[in-house]
Order: C-alpha cells, then sequence, then structure tokens
C-alpha cells in the first residue's frame, strides 16, 4: 500500500512539472542581445583652446588620489593647470598640490626635502628641482597655474604634502 502511494505521488510530481507554466524568465525571444554603443572616449586630459594653451584639470580628493597620471603637451605651450580638491579635509590634514619637477629629480629626495617646508606649501626654499607647482589647498578648494612648458622630455609631477607623493604622481611628457 505504501508503495502504490508514493508511487502514485511520484507520478503526480512527474506530470505536474511537464506542464506547460508561464515563467517568470524572458523566452529566448524576448533575450536580445545587448546594443553596442560607440563611446569615443578621450585619450586625452588636455584641452588646447583657440589661443593653443593646453588647458589641464586634475582632481584630487581625500582618498589621495588625482584622476590623472598622464599630460602631454608641447614644447614652449603655455600651460594652464587647474587642480581641484573634492574631498572634505582642510589642507593641514589632506592637503594636496602639483608639482611638476625637473628631469632626473629623485621623488624621494625631493620629497624628504619638502616635508619641512610646510609654511612653503612643502616646496623647499630655493629649490631648483621645480619647474613649476600649485599653492596647497584643502577640500572644496580650487587653484590654477599658468606657466610654458620646458623642453621635450618626460618629468614626475606629485603631491608634495608629507608622504602623499608615493600615491599622488604622474608623468608629464613634453613632445
Amino acid at each position: 500500500m505504501k508503495s502504490i502511494l508514493i508511487v502514485t505521488f511520484s507520478f503526480f510530481v512527474l506530470v505536474s512539472c511537464g506542464k506547460s507554466q508561464k515563467s517568470s524568465s524572458p523566452s529566448p525571444e524576448e533575450i536580445s542581445a545587448p546594443k553596442k554603443v560607440n563611446v569615443k572616449k578621450s585619450t586625452s586630459n588636455v584641452v588646447v583652446d583657440a589661443d593653443g594653451v593646453a588647458n589641464i584639470v586634475i582632481t584630487s580628493s581625500d582618498a589621495m588620489k588625482f584622476d590623472v597620471r598622464k599630460i602631454t603637451v608641447k614644447s614652449g605651450q603655455k600651460v594652464k593647470l587647474t587642480l581641484q580638491h573634492t574631498g572634505k579635509l582642510d589642507k593641514r590634514i589632506m592637503g594636496h598640490n602639483v608639482v611638476i619637477l625637473q628631469k632626473g629629480v629623485k621623488l624621494s629626495d625631493f620629497a624628504r626635502e619638502a616635508a619641512p617646508s610646510k609654511d612653503n606649501d612643502y616646496i623647499p626654499v630655493g629649490t631648483t628641482d621645480v619647474i613649476a607647482h600649485t599653492k596647497m589647498i584643502g577640500g572644496g578648494e580650487t587653484t590654477t597655474i599658468e606657466f610654458t612648458a620646458p623642453a621635450a622630455g618626460t618629468y614626475d609631477f606629485i603631491c608634495s604634502f608629507p608622504s602623499h607623493y608615493a600615491m599622488m604622481k604622474g608623468k608629464f611628457i613634453v613632445e
């Protein structure tokens, strides 16, 4: 008797599983391939205006990051570099600047010299290692500098706030 009940129950389970039921999963006809969207990504973060000035915007945050790691300009070109600090922390705690160093300057050596230069935005007084630099800014602040690009070559840029150079750095390439 038990075996008849088990067989009967199993039969009903199998039959009921075979019934056509509306599924919440889409049918193959309802599934379409994702549409390809051609998005042209900018290969440069430099916008050259009608006067030939290379305009660059670098964003930083409380997470100790620059959103730009590579900048390419032409030798002798006028450069307008803007640094925006999108964080909230004061410059005494999480200050940022952009310092473009001469070729061959060792980042760790420059950072060690810059660390005690708090009163000069962490730029060593009298240094010849710097091509250009912004002032030190805190959260919500923006600063802009203008300078002429040096001779062709690859230069480093960093944030000179103590210990930031290890994460906040990039290449300034002059063609």
